[in-house]
């Protein structure tokens, strides 16, 4: 896993770093809105992502300014040698200090697989990293079976790279641009589990993690965002904190 990253030109660049960007990059899916999302925003937060933030009324995420958001940011974890890959992680700091936010973009797709299918006939590797999660978000029972695995590695992820950075608080947000949100029913079961009640544009405290202070929630994304291709941004725009890592030139 490289730790070199270079600034974005345009939402394109963020294709060559998906795990099957044939099928992944295409408009009307998560991928391309939530880098065709981002990118127009920048240098600032989208306009919704800073409306939830500031609404807390957390002081730690007040006035944040963004100092580098790196797509399909890779944490690796134990148990296995696939890593955790954050559609956008952010790091961003106020006066308070600093803040990794772990986005994830969401459409139609689900979060995966359930903890049953993960436990069914679990290798070594699975065991050891789903008792890492748990650990990790404070959880000292096992979790549902019908809760989503990829909730826990996401939030997992975020407060990992919150202790990397030395950041006092991390937050994992689920971007959406879906017109249902058919995924928040299982968002507001993993919510439950670790923080109080959520609901839509909202971002809760979590009760499970006392260091970082851990937040997690759930924020509405532009849907006009859906149906469009990218453009090739101009080359006079202000320096992109947008980065990502380049791939070697095949010879």
């Amino acid at each position: 896993m490289k730790r070199l990253y270079v600034p974005t030109v345009s939402p394109e660049d963020w294709k060559r770093l998906l795990a099957k960007p044939d099928l992944h990059w295409k408009p009307g899916k998560s991928a391309m809105s939530l880098a065709m999302c981002w990118e127009a925003a920048h240098p600032d937060f989208p306009p919704e992502v800073r409306h939830v933030l500031e609404a807390t009324g957390d002081p730690q995420l007040a006035d944040l300014r963004i100092l580098a958001a790196i797509p399909e940011y890779q944490v690796e974890l134990p148990g296995g040698s696939t890593a955790s890959q954050t559609d956008l992680l952010v790091v961003a700091r106020n006066e308070r200090g600093l803040v990794v936010i772990a986005i994830e973009g969401k459409v139609d797709e689900d979060f995966g697989p359930t903890l049953e299918s993960k436990r069914k006939e679990p290798s070594p590797g699975q065991t050891l990293r789903l008792e890492f999660l748990h650990k990790t978000l404070g959880l000292g029972d096992p979790g549902p079976d019908s809760l989503r695995y990829q909730l826990l590695h996401r939030s997992a992820s975020a407060i990992l790279v919150a202790h990397e950075f030395h950041a006092k608080a991390a937050v994992m947000l689920v971007h959406s641009f879906s017109a249902t949100s058919k995924q928040f029913r299982d968002f507001s079961a993993f919510a439950a589990l670790v923080a109080d009640a959520v609901e839509p544009n909202r971002i809760v405290q979590a009760k499970s993690v006392t260091h970082p202070t851990f937040f997690i929630g759930w924020c509405t994304g532009d849907r006009s965002f859906l149906g469009l291709a990218p453009q090739r941004v101009a080359a006079n725009k202000p320096l992109k904190r947008m980065v990502g890592r380049r791939r070697p030139p095949t010879a």
